[in-house]
């Protein structure tokens, strides 16, 4: 499959391809689950690896383990760990999340999990006939359930699980962390613009905390005026390209 890389400021590229790439959702995710410089963080789907690239460009985390089940997007995160020197601090495996072990990864170790999760639900919508596309949007090869049953094995207690889905999904996900002991604690929609639906959620859930919730101000990508909000930017970060230009 073909690949290139793609630019994402600070001396850092991605290796993208037309199966495994990125968009705005996996860069609100980044910038929502803002992890600390000393943050022990594994990224679950990785795809590309773009939410540990961004996290590398940004000098956040100590270490970033990216998994994905695909033997192509691995590939790709390998070459960009290679191209941006980043072999010491950004380790990637070749693992299906629903069977993964102590010995690939240690258990109750992680500050952090992440993952932009598929999705579609079983059953639901049209599937692509490509396969990693469908296992990228459908729940396929790994489900809610099997998310944040994967990161209560990961987290250490306290450890945080940032994901992001449709807001169809949103009571599920919270239903998924709380059968796992993960307490949902932080909320926040995305929106194109003023007057449109959300188009996306961002949650966060603590393993082990109480109950109580934070509701965010909601993310809104444009204003009144068709411009690129100071949130946005924010979140866009050094990235620039035709998603801030256009």
């Amino acid at each position: 499959m073909q690949t290139r890389p793609e630019d994402l400021g600070g001396n850092v590229s991605a290796t993208v391809s037309a199966l495994h790439t990125f968009g705005t959702d996996a860069l609100a995710l980044a910038h929502f689950a803002s992890p600390r410089r000393s943050t022990v963080a594994c990224d679950l789907g990785s795809g590309c690896g773009i939410i540990p690239l961004l996290f590398c460009r940004d000098g956040l985390c100590r270490s970033i383990t990216a998994v994905d089940v695909q033997a192509q997007a691995c590939a790709q995160i390998r070459d960009a760990v290679e191209r941006n020197g980043l072999a010491e601090k950004l380790h990637v495996v070749q693992a299906d999340l629903r069977a993964l072990t102590n010995e690939q990864i240690p258990f109750y170790s992680f500050d952090l999990v992440t993952m932009n999760p598929p999705y579609v639900a079983p059953n639901a919508g049209l599937q692509s006939t490509q396969d990693g596309a469908r296992i990228a949007r459908h729940e396929i090869l790994c489900t809610l359930q099997d998310v944040t049953a994967c990161a209560e094995k990961l987290l250490r207690f306290g450890g945080r699980l940032c994901i992001c889905n449709r807001p169809d999904r949103l009571a599920d996900a919270m239903c998924s962390m709380r059968a796992c002991g993960i307490e949902p604690k932080r909320l926040r929609l995305m929106i194109h613009s003023v007057g449109k639906k959300p188009s996306l959620f961002l949650l966060e859930g603590k393993k082990g905390a109480n109950s109580s919730m934070v509701i965010e101000p909601p993310l809104y990508l444009k204003d009144n005026d068709g411009r690129w909000t100071a949130d946005a930017l924010s979140m866009y970060g050094l990235y620039q390209n035709e998603r801030t230009t256009s």
